[in-house]
């Protein structure tokens, strides 16, 4: 299993899942010049791109992929109509209904976040491997067994948040939208981590994160390699 980062954060957030089959795309939210040019032009083995909701910069380039590729789009229906995109490559996810896309199990999750629809993904491939991505929510209320990878946002902890000079609104925005570090050690410790192999940390604050912190306290819980999306 493979897992590129092409973006990750505020500015705008691009992955790619790679089980030696087929590749899932996940996010297109930078300018699709900048995802061609880190694709290599190549999108020959993608074999869909699933967007979890529709803020910029997770969306930005998504027209311009539609126009240029020859992949099928997928999301829930209210992130679809937001971005008043339909056809017949563009496909609706519904929270709990598996799909298959390519050599993928897909199956879509509710998230928490203030978008119209925002979904995660459990993302099981051919080769018995599972992948769960989780972006931009507060909370997860489901568990999971067998997951070998883990991709969850690790926007914020509370003590660096605390400290930062924001206004009570913009602070609970954060709280109320995105996944903190003390969130990701409770829901980690919550769910089956007998074949967690990696865990990828995504979508770190600039002003409210330190991904090395991030990174050493999320290794010290789960002993197994942690990585820094982007880095």
């Amino acid at each position: 299993m493979k897992i590129t980062t092409i973006a990750s954060g505020s500015a705008g957030n691009a992955y790619i899942v790679d089980d030696g089959i087929s590749q899932l795309m996940l996010e297109c939210g930078i300018r699709f010049q900048l995802v061609k040019e880190a694709m290599m032009f190549d999108f020959s083995r993608v074999a869909g791109l699933l967007i979890t909701h529709e803020h910029g910069d997770h969306t930005k380039g998504v027209k311009d992929f539609i126009k240029s590729t020859a992949v099928d789009l997928y999301a829930s229906e209210g992130t679809l109509e937001a971005l008043n995109l339909e056809g017949y490559r563009i496909h609706h996810l519904a929270s709990k209904k598996a799909k298959m896309i390519g050599s993928w199990r897909v199956l879509p999750f509710q998230t928490e976040h203030d978008a119209a629809e925002p979904l995660g993904f459990l993302l099981a491939s051919q080769t018995g491997e599972k992948v769960l991505f989780a972006t931009d929510t507060y909370y997860l209320k489901y568990t999971f067994k067998g997951i070998t990878h883990l991709m969850l946002e690790c926007n914020y902890s509370f003590d660096i948040l605390s400290e930062n000079q924001l206004d009570q609104t913009r602070k609970n925005r954060v709280i109320n939208s995105h996944f903190s570090l003390e969130n990701v050690k409770e829901f980690i410790k919550a769910i089956d981590q007998s074949k967690l192999k990696e865990v990828h940390l995504l979508h770190i604050s600039e002003k409210n994160g330190d991904p090395e912190r991030f990174k050493k306290e999320i290794q010290e819980l789960t002993g197994i390699p942690v990585f820094i999306a982007g880095r």
